[in-house]
């Protein structure tokens, strides 16, 4: 039996950060992956660092993701530093959600209001919105190669919001770790936690491992994990589903709300939102309403070749908000559970790892446990 510090469960871009950030603190981690044919979010992942009009019904997890986007920049320099200059292609310039017709620009407008009302509520020295309305023509003259479809009447810019390559993201995370003397295992399924002699056993069918700390950030698969150490975490699949153009000129200074141009010049287009279960099918009928709501924002793109078309899940909660907690029977168990593990990473690096090291959530982190969705019946 091999010990380790910390075991982490999954190594999408939820548990390489915990593992990466473990590691930071001189920590002996075992990140363990599951099959080949497992589902993977970070496969699919659209790379945004976003925190514009997220978090809706708790503030909380506005503050997290602003949070995380600031410390981005440093989480990036130090990644860089760590695996000897790898590149994420991130870029921290903001970022634009478009508004279709007055309709569209009202509702953005009472969306981005409300957000900032309630974190204000949550937290009085806030300061300024970091989230402003743009005009059509402001727009336009922030994006000059990219002609607007009629119907664009404005957009939402974030100025903490940027972009990264989430593969090569995950790939320097999962380097960084051997970098640091730890040790990532593929096609290794979890059957097992059971407290053991000096903290917990973590097995894979004759494979036993032992640690002090057990991080499940195993996506779908953390519901049923979850639940052999009292976290009963609900979680689901939604389906999203992505297109991708062939290389071209710059259009996109910046990224967008569901489409940005990579570094190496494709563009991406998505993304769907599909409560269909486990089915990773790509469907025509996605293809061609992401295709019209395209070309609905840029009617040039009409002329754009599509060079690829994926589907993947994303990992939601009931409210659709981040769930962190440590098992109250097996102390030293957490889960992490998100849908935004690009966006977050900075923080599930930089603080989050912090914290399990340390042995506890702070009392800020109560709002993301899952017993808030625990439903008390009164007779």
């Amino acid at each position: 039996m091999a010990d380790f510090d910390a075991i982490v469960i999954g190594a999408g871009t939820v548990g390489a950060a915990i593992g990466y950030g473990l590691g930071l603190r001189k920590w002996r981690v075992l990140v363990l992956d599951g099959a080949d044919t497992d589902f993977r979010a970070a496969r699919a992942n659209f790379g945004l660092v976003w925190s514009q009009g997220k978090g809706r019904g708790m503030p909380a997890y506005q503050m997290l993701t602003k949070r995380s986007s600031d410390m981005w920049p440093e989480f990036h320099r130090e990644l860089r530093d760590t695996t000897g200059g790898m590149a994420i292609d991130y870029q921290h310039s903001g970022g634009i959600a478009f508004c279709m017709g007055d309709e569209g620009l009202e509702e953005r407008q009472t969306l981005i209001a409300a957000l900032h009302a309630e974190h204000i509520a949550f937290c009085p020295d806030i300061g300024e919105p970091d989230v402003e309305m743009l005009t059509r023509d402001e727009v336009q003259g922030l994006m000059p190669e990219l002609r607007l479809g009629n119907r664009v009447s404005g957009a939402s810019f974030g100025k903490r919001d940027g972009h990264v390559n989430p593969l090569q993201l995950l790939s320097a995370l999962h380097k960084a770790i051997r970098i640091q003397g730890g040790e990532i295992r593929g096609n290794t399924v979890v059957e097992d936690i059971r407290p053991g002699t000096g903290g917990y056993e973590v097995r894979s069918g004759r494979a036993r491992w032992r640690a002090e700390r057990v991080i499940i950030a195993a996506g779908i698969a953390s519901g049923d994990l979850g639940r052999l150490v009292g976290l009963n975490v609900p979680v689901r699949a939604q389906r999203g589903q992505v297109l991708v153009t062939q290389r071209l000129a710059p259009l996109l200074p910046l990224p967008c709300s569901g489409l940005r141009q990579t570094a190496e010049g494709t563009i991406m287009i998505g993304a769907t939102k599909e409560e269909v279960g486990a089915d990773v099918s790509a469907t025509t009928r996605a293809s061609a309403w992401l295709s019209r709501k395209t070309v609905e924002i840029a009617p040039d793109l009409a002329r754009a070749q599509l060079v690829r078309h994926w589907s993947g899940l994303r990992i939601m909660t009931p409210d659709g908000h981040p769930v962190y907690a440590q098992s109250e029977e097996h102390p030293g168990i957490f889960v992490a559970s998100c849908h935004s593990g690009v966006t977050l990473a900075a923080v599930h690096a930089s603080e989050l790892a912090g914290h399990i090291a340390a042995g506890a959530l702070p009392a800020n982190y109560e709002t993301f446990h899952h017993r808030r969705f625990d439903v008390q019946t009164t007779h």
